[in-house]
């Protein structure tokens, strides 16, 4: 049995993505479709590049599949809009399935978020807590997930009490997009660096919470997505005319490369953060009581929020793919789930990278990898990329498609994001492996393996890699286990070996609004983009000839 999950429009219009799995619920491919059309969170465009993807690693083709489930009531939310499910999958998909058609399943929101986050899980029974913007009926639910069990949810707030949208709101306050709530948090740093007090905008009960912003009156089960626009936009208004009372403008009053030294900025982003905070907060420790156990899953878009996430108790687990991408993967495990999960999802899952065998290389100089050659360049002060192996999933470069650097000086930060041409305000993370991970920063099980909590760097940490330590004192770390990330792994244990901090600075291998670079193509021409130093791609070395851009 072959079933295909994806986030799809028009439901899923922004992070389409599609994923594979077979009979016994193994993974055989998940992407972003993003990574494929080269079009950042392909908004509005069909997951079929990435569904052609997950076929094609199955050795299948459309006629094979049995199931397409979609992450959305697609039925509540566009009544009428689609004829036949043959109308639908020609709309959402794009693939060519044949005369017999694959059975579709219509997975509610929240409980594809659900199911993508315990089964990813390495435990037996979790309370699982979904937050984002909305789902069909809900901003916020609870559930009870035991494998062997049905899947109980047991408690949710309306899609107007939104968690997501109070974040939105300051987001676009501060001049972004919703879609960038990361400048958001790494703004709302500088907040609770400087000990900003920030206005109480959530009233937090016994077992409810109450925003500032009270809900609308909401037709649940019935709504449609012109009355979900509504809606969102009125509260998201609502929210914004909040902030501009707090702080007496309604914009910010510095440029967006400035926006630290603006504190009326500053206040709107940890006024935000701190509703995040207190309510996730709370309703953890609400999800753990209902559940009867301490282990919790976090999924929804705001579970993106690490800052967030790193001030959770443990054991807590937060799938690499808790955005609207992620419902691909849960809509299919809701048809198919895994007959077991002992361990955390790999999110390795996506594009073999490929050699550049037939590329253009001209003006670049190749030569075999050499792991010595790539440390020695690293602590020279150099910058490179790393491409190699299977593309991640979701939104963080987990050292298969990354760029690193030696974070020994505050000024490596500096320099990363001039060649990333970003903001120069924004944090980047760290990456060691387990055995030095202790030394430098707060222990996470495993919120560590996506890079999906901030962690409170230690004083040695603050020492020996100030290039990735926030203004808040904290770092996003991941751990690096095994043979995860074979060139990267083995370059921490040379400088392991070396005497030397065995930690790099790791982030995305991208430039301004690119998404994350999937094929040897793609790493070949941000390669000659971006000023890099050298790029390790598959089992090769590339450095550029005098005259090409480089970091330094």
């Amino acid at each position: 049995m072959w079933t295909l999950g994806v986030n799809a429009p028009p439901t899923g219009w922004h992070d389409t993505a599609a994923c594979l799995v077979n009979g016994e619920g193994e993974i055989i491919a998940f992407s972003e479709e993003e990574r494929i059309n080269r079009h950042r969170h392909s908004l509005y465009r069909k997951p079929v590049s990435a569904a052609r993807l997950c076929l094609d690693r199955a050795g299948i083709s459309p006629a094979d599949i049995d199931v397409v489930a979609l992450g959305w009531d697609v039925d509540q939310l566009y009544p009428g809009r689609f004829t036949s499910d043959a109308d639908f999958l020609a709309y959402a998909v794009g693939l060519d399935f044949g005369s017999d058609l694959p059975e579709v399943v219509r997975v509610p929101h929240h409980a594809a978020h659900a199911a993508s986050a315990f089964y990813a899980s390495p435990f037996r029974k979790a309370g699982v807590l979904v937050i984002d913007g909305h789902g069909e009926n809900e901003s916020s639910s609870i559930w009870t997930f035991e494998d062997g069990k049905e899947p109980r949810q047991e408690r949710s707030w309306g899609r107007t009490a939104s968690l997501g949208y109070a974040y939105d709101a300051a987001s676009t306050w501060l001049g972004f997009s919703f879609l960038n709530a990361g400048k958001t948090m790494g703004l709302a740093a500088y907040g609770r660096a400087a000990g900003l007090a920030a206005e109480q905008l959530v009233d937090i009960r016994d077992e409810d919470f109450r925003l500032a912003i009270a809900p609308l009156t909401e037709a649940t089960g019935r709504a449609t997505a012109e009355d979900i626009k509504r809606q969102y936009e009125a509260q998201v208004a609502a929210w914004r005319d909040r902030y501009t009372r707090i702080v007496g403008a309604d914009r910010p009053q510095a440029d967006e490369e400035n926006l630290p030294d603006d504190p009326k900025a500053v206040t709107v982003a940890w006024t935000a953060q701190r509703i995040i905070e207190e309510t996730v907060t709370h309703l953890s420790a609400l999800t753990r009581k209902i559940a009867g156990v301490d282990e919790l899953c976090l999924a929804g878009g705001v579970a993106l929020n690490c800052s967030t996430n790193g001030t959770l108790p443990g054991p807590l687990y937060v799938p690499p793919v808790p955005h609207d991408a992620g419902v691909a993967l849960g809509a299919a495990w809701a048809v198919s789930p895994p007959k077991q999960h002992t361990r955390s999802l790999s999110p390795y899952l996506g594009s073999d990278i490929g050699s550049a065998a037939g590329l253009d290389t001209s003006g670049l100089h190749r030569t075999d990898l050499d792991v010595d050659e790539v440390t020695r360049l690293l602590l020279d002060g150099r910058v490179g990329a790393v491409a190699q192996g299977r593309a991640e999933v979701g939104p963080r470069a987990l050292c298969h498609r990354s760029i690193i650097a030696f974070p020994n000086t505050a000024e490596v930060n500096t320099r990363v994001n001039t060649v990333k041409n970003r903001e120069q305000w924004r944090p980047f993370a760290g990456v060691t492996r387990p055995g030095y991970s202790a030394r430098l920063w707060e222990q996470q099980e495993h919120l560590s393996r996506y890079m999906l909590g901030a962690a409170k760097a230690t004083d040695l940490g603050r020492q020996v890699a100030p290039g990735v330590v926030h203004v808040d004192g904290t770092t996003r770390p991941q751990v690096l286990r095994g043979d995860d990330a074979p060139l990267v792994g083995a370059v921490l244990d040379n400088l392991e070996r070396q005497g030397v901090p065995p930690v790099l600075l790791n982030t995305s291998f991208n430039d301004k609004g690119e998404p994350i670079v999937d094929t040897a193509v793609h790493a070949l021409g941000a390669f000659r983009a971006m000023q890099l130093d050298f790029l390790v791609l598959d089992d090769a070395l590339y450095t550029k000839e005098t005259g090409q851009g480089a970091a330094r």
